[in-house]
């Protein structure tokens, strides 16, 4: 069996679906709009620029909605994945997806966005295996606005995917062919580690790796 590892935002959605959850909590009303748009924005230009500050990004994005009641909270995420994420899925990247399940490989996300928002969208994709961002939770099970364990993003995706492996009683190791699909080079460290790299829907920064190390570039969206 090979491995099959997709991060999530700008290389299966063209987009980022962190930075839409924040818009959404804005079409809601359950935060001020210039304050929320104006931090909201600078998060997302320190992520590109690899400098993100990930604890002070998921406290910042969860206070909106983390004291919100089940309902409302149920309510937004269904108007979210209506709304923002069903736009954004591209008959291509979910091809890429059925490409690999049809090859028998195993699949997982892996991204550095949080569980609450991005697990409606594994299922999109019908992938069962989501490595995210989790949210720590308090014996009501609220989120607190702390991250729980190692964040997936970073050098942590490493870490985070070897956990999972050995949950499963695999390793690195117990593959031939390890693909990971990716648009940011806040994810060079997995990039490096797996056996084929794709640099997907790339920045400049990461194309220039990929050129200068003959990695495959594949340009999903357009």
């Amino acid at each position: 069996m090979n491995l099959t590892l997709f991060d999530l935002d700008g290389t299966l959605l063209p987009g980022d679906s962190d930075h839409a959850f924040g818009e959404l909590m804005l079409s809601l009303g359950w935060a001020e709009e210039a304050d929320f748009r104006r931090r909201n924005d600078a998060f997302f230009a320190d992520y590109q620029a690899g400098r993100l500050d990930i604890h002070a990004y998921v406290e910042f994005a969860t206070a909106p909605w983390r004291d919100r009641g089940d309902e409302a909270l149920a309510r937004a995420c269904r108007r979210f994945v209506d709304q923002w994420v069903t736009p954004m899925l591209r008959p291509q990247a979910l091809a890429l997806v059925q490409r690999h399940r049809e090859q028998g490989d195993l699949l997982a996300i892996v991204t550095a966005t949080n569980d609450f928002v991005t697990r409606p969208i594994a299922t999109l994709f019908g992938i069962d295996t989501l490595i995210a961002t989790e949210l720590a939770r308090d014996a009501a099970g609220r989120a607190t606005g702390a991250i729980a364990g190692v964040p997936s993003f970073g050098a942590g995706k490493i870490e985070r995917v070897a956990q999972w492996l050995a949950g499963c009683g695999r390793n690195w190791a117990s593959f031939e062919r390890i693909t990971f699909y990716s648009d940011s080079t806040n994810d060079l460290p997995l990039l490096e580690r797996v056996s084929h790299p794709v640099a997907t829907n790339p920045g400049p920064a990461l194309e220039r790796i990929a050129q200068q190390r003959g990695w495959p570039v594949l340009r999903l969206f357009e």
